[in-house]
């Protein structure tokens, strides 16, 4: 399986529905999702600009599973991600 890049602009997507998100997550046990490499968040002009860096597509699909009823019942519209081949990482 190949690293992924999965890269979401959400429209809309507030600071204080994405803090919901995460406590929704941590409730349910899921907010340091197998698979999921690295997890970065920033705030845009228009919403969130979201970046993950993920074990396969495999390891996404079965979070959004648990992500996207959250995001729904928090008032957001989930997006599609952009997926991109993993070609490297530096901390």
């Amino acid at each position: 399986m190949k690293k992924i890049v999965a890269q979401f602009n959400v429209v809309g997507f507030t600071a204080e529905q994405y803090s919901q998100v995460i406590k929704d997550l941590e409730t349910a046990g899921k907010e340091k999702s197998s698979g999921r490499i690295n997890h970065v968040a920033a705030q845009q002009t228009n919403g969130l600009l979201i970046i993950d860096v993920w074990e396969s597509e495999e390891a996404l699909n079965k979070f959004s599973e648990t992500l996207i009823p959250i995001l729904v019942k928090t008032g957001v519209t989930p997006a599609q991600p952009t997926l991109l081949p993993l070609l490297n990482i530096i901390a």
